[in-house]
């Protein structure tokens, strides 16, 4: 680890310990109505567009995903595999079935708003898969041009943002259960950050929840860049342009064993009440401060620049997205 990164860690904790504070701060009816994940979220924008952040605590800011990893990690330890094992096929279609759906109808609204070839495949794999992952990924592949990568970066992050904060309250509203809420999240929401978000934010056995479905699904990411490099090498052999190169360190989730390592601890009973609280109150913590990495990493401003058509055709992606989960939930689970 280089020593940089401290200063921006320590603007991530001060963001997240006032979110807590702020969280705790305001009561009603017995409960926190504002929580602690989305107010970190928020603070961290507010900082960003409105003080901007020191060249000195940049380096930590941007990394604040790998806080967010070994979060995740330790959440594991509170998941137990029994609470999904006997829907586990009908997850894994609602999975298949939502990322299949969605891919190739998203494909199909950027040809419909007219949009850029290498443009519409950035936003089905962002939207559908990893989110600015996928993105990342899948541009050296179909070498999309620096201006299209923005775009559905810039898009992609935009609706993921308004998913963390808008999902969970939707969620409430239909009064849907921890299972239902965790698959929605971990589904229907582009990245994994924003899908950890979400998750708890509406309760911690919905995070858990979502966690696991999301890194389910992150799973496909390799196999789909196969599929991306083959499909596009033919194309650029066709017309005379050097071949792809597929970052695999980059195309497959490794911390997911992590995670699945301390559930499978977890649902064989090798942890105690006490190492299970401890190992998921550090967790939560370093998620909260994965959360204001994406406030703080938020530049409003860069928005402006994507143009309308991409992210009203991002929007309508998202909200497929969302549909085809809703639905496939709602007849399966």
């Amino acid at each position: 680890m280089s020593w940089n990164v401290l200063p921006g860690w320590l603007l991530l904790a001060a963001v997240a310990l006032a979110s807590q504070w702020i969280s705790e701060l305001v009561v009603m009816g017995g409960k926190h109505p504002l929580e602690a994940s989305a107010l970190a979220v928020v603070l961290g924008i507010l900082i960003r567009n409105g003080l901007g952040i020191l060249k000195l605590l940049q380096p930590g800011v941007a990394a604040s995903e790998k806080l967010l990893i070994f979060g995740i990690v330790l959440m594991g330890a509170g998941f137990d595999y029994n609470i999904v094992q006997q829907q586990g096929w009908h997850i894994l279609t609602i999975i298949l079935g939502t990322m299949i759906l969605a891919f190739g109808l998203i494909l199909a609204l950027g040809r419909m708003f007219q949009l850029p070839a290498g443009l519409s495949m950035l936003l089905s794999v962002g939207t559908t898969i990893c989110g600015t992952s996928a993105i990342a990924i899948t541009a050296p592949l179909i070498k999309a041009k620096e201006e299209e990568t923005s775009y559905a970066v810039g898009t992609v992050a935009l609706w993921g943002l308004v998913a963390i904060l808008l999902y969970p309250k939707i969620g409430q509203m239909l009064q849907l259960s921890d299972l239902d809420f965790g698959v929605f999240a971990g589904t229907a929401i582009h990245s994994t950050p924003q899908v950890v978000g979400a998750g708890y934010i509406y309760s911690e056995a919905a995070g858990n929840t979502a966690t696991a479905i999301k890194l389910v699904r992150n799973c496909f990411m390799a196999p789909l860049a196969i599929v991306i490099a083959l499909w596009y090498a033919r194309r650029f052999a066709s017309e005379g342009s050097g071949g792809v190169k597929v970052d695999w360190k980059r195309a497959f989730p490794w911390f997911l064993f992590g995670y699945f390592l301390m559930a499978f601890f977890n649902t064989r009973g090798y942890f105690t009440k006490a190492g299970i609280a401890a190992f998921s109150e550090t967790g939560k913590f370093l998620i909260l401060l994965g959360m204001a990495g994406v406030g703080l990493n938020t530049n409003l401003a860069a928005f402006k620049a994507v143009g309308f058509k991409p992210l009203l055709a991002g929007l309508i992606g998202a909200i497929i997205l969302a549909a085809i989960s809703g639905l496939m939930i709602y007849l399966l689970l």
